[in-house]
């Protein structure tokens, strides 16, 4: 039996270049942190004494003879991918609802990756569990996905993250004293906002209007180098707050779809009670809401936004991880 660890993502700059319409020609750059919210996937060898040969439990059981009739998309071409024949049983968990921004999707894909590398064997570098989530969500499953999701699943920690070509994925950690990152820390609220949606629709929506949107998307870009330097500097973090703000009105002109009024009313709800900034977390539509305040004006806030679900987080560095290892678990070989 294996179990796999693997993190939630909050990206804060940079997202909509990590598409590779738009990386492959003019580059990207994504500002990202993992969180201690994680997906778990345990996965062990299926014994072949019962009527079906695996069994696949997330929001729904399916009880399966061919990988093809799993429905579950992700585990059915990860199992395919790794060339699993024999029976196996795999069991989802996640800290966090899925289609709400938070690279859910691309941490499950990572986590069962990962956890099928382990039940054969094998050890795959954090590089090689990216490349090969986006190989897999991206062109087997067409998915309208960007690539910062899968790195950040698999390496983990705060990190700058540029994209280029076809394979061109340069993880580069932020390196901040532990004061600067906590004093950032401080300043976020994460909000769930009630509503979920499928970032892929969403997603193609923007990947459409992507050759009309050259401008906000290099402007984009510009913000998350920008960010990272206010970091670096010693200027007051007020900085990356405001910049958060200048970045929601760009995204929100990318796709009518992005926002809701409800999604706006939440935001100008907390930025009254003193937020310096924010972002819908993932494509837009809905899910979790990152505000930035100063400590002092968050209990305002939090009176402000009382109605919705307040989520306490703190930053991890790890990335996906094997936490069960047991072979001899296993009673017949993959």
């Amino acid at each position: 039996m294996v179990i796999s660890r693997t993190p939630f993502r909050i990206s804060f700059f940079g997202g909509g270049t990590d598409y590779p319409v738009w990386y492959r020609e003019n580059g990207g750059g994504v500002l990202a942190t993992t969180i201690n919210k994680y997906c778990y996937l345990t996965c062990r060898q299926l014994p072949p004494f019962f009527e079906h040969k695996s069994r696949i439990i997330w929001s729904k059981i399916e009880y399966i003879r061919d990988v093809l009739e799993i429905e579950h998309p992700s585990a059915r071409e990860c199992l395919r991918f790794m060339n699993i024949d024999k029976g196996v049983e795999i069991h989802h968990d996640g800290d966090l609802p899925a289609r709400t921004g938070m690279g859910s999707s691309s941490s499950f894909t990572i986590g069962l990756l990962h956890a099928l590398y382990a039940l054969k064997g094998i050890m795959p570098t954090k590089r090689q569990l990216a490349l090969d989530a986006i190989h897999l969500e991206q062109e087997i499953m067409k998915e309208n996905v960007g690539s910062q999701d899968q790195a950040q699943a698999a390496f983990g920690g705060f990190n700058f993250i540029k994209f280029g070509g076809k394979e061109h994925i340069q993880v580069s950690p932020v390196t901040i004293n532990s004061q600067r990152l906590e004093s950032l820390q401080s300043h976020l609220m994460l909000y769930f906002t009630g509503f979920s949606r499928t970032a892929s629709e969403i997603a193609q929506e923007q990947i459409k209007k992507t050759p009309s949107k050259k401008k906000e998307l290099g402007m984009m870009f510009q913000m998350a180098e920008e960010a990272l330097q206010i970091l670096k500097s010693n200027n007051d973090l007020s900085d990356f707050g405001k910049l958060l703000h200048e970045n929601w009105l760009i995204k929100s002109s990318l796709s009518d779809k992005i926002t809701t009024p409800q999604i706006d009313e939440i935001y100008s709800a907390a930025r009254e009670a003193g937020a310096l900034g924010g972002k819908l977390l993932g494509a837009g539509g809905g899910g979790f809401m990152l505000i930035f305040a100063k400590p002092e004006i968050q209990p305002k806030i939090r009176e402000s936004l009382k109605r919705l679900l307040y989520v306490p987080f703190q930053f991890e560095n790890l990335g996906s991880q094997i936490i069960f290892y047991s072979p001899g678990d296993s009673p017949v070989d993959l």
